[in-house]
């Protein structure tokens, strides 16, 4: 394709604010409340799961990408803080049990939108203990370091998409926390990738993928 025209290729959306304001539609006609029953909760909350499930997808297709050199560093990075900038601004009140599950969704999608940036960054070591991340994790929300506890679940993150898995062990004792929210986010990426790696095909010939 000439220069002239590929410019004049629209940029390939991985991620969009409309496609956030139909899940926060879904959210927002799904009645949800929390009730008594975890079945009940389930048939409900489905829509929660998928809100997040849909924004990895779209992190896992970045990451891809960049893993193809399709995108550079920079450009993956720039991608990666827009779809952070959509999802993670604040959302007007719809319900209480609504808005927490909202609140709940946004603060698993900082826990995995750190760990895609920490991948692609290469700020991590590839063969370190997730075991050890976790706890030193937990210990810096037991200090009320955040920030700390934050870039420990970042490197646990970018672990898991450099291929090892979340321990079950681990992640069963894990106290109650913001922690324990963030690598909620990881732990749908983890997900993400077993389920399918469908997020790896495109077409090499696609101009709307390149940088």
């Amino acid at each position: 394709m000439p220069e002239h025209e590929m410019n004049q290729v629209p940029p390939y959306e991985f991620y969009t604010q409309k496609r956030w304001e139909n899940w926060l539609g879904r959210a927002r006609e799904s009645g949800f409340q929390i009730k008594e029953t975890e079945e009940e909760v389930g048939k409900e909350s489905a829509v929660f799961v998928n809100m997040v499930d849909d924004v990895i997808l779209a992190c896992l297709k970045v990451t891809a990408r960049f893993e193809k050199a399709m995108l550079s560093k920079e450009k993956a990075l720039q991608i990666l803080e827009e779809i952070r900038d959509i999802v993670l601004s604040e959302v007007d009140p719809i319900s209480e049990d609504i808005d927490l599950m909202i609140d709940s969704v946004q603060t698993s999608l900082m826990g995995a939108l750190v760990a895609f940036e920490c991948y692609v960054m290469g700020d991590y070591e590839g063969e370190a203990s997730i075991d050890e991340l976790i706890k030193a994790a937990v210990d810096a929300e037991a200090s009320d370091n955040l920030d700390l506890a934050l870039d420990y679940t970042a490197q646990c993150g970018a672990i898991v998409l450099k291929g090892q898995s979340l321990p079950e062990e681990a992640m069963a004792e894990l106290p109650y926390g913001i922690v324990a929210e963030w690598l909620d986010g990881i732990d749908s990426i983890s997900a993400a990738m077993v389920g399918s790696d469908s997020y790896k095909e495109f077409d090499e010939d696609d101009e709307e993928d390149a940088v």
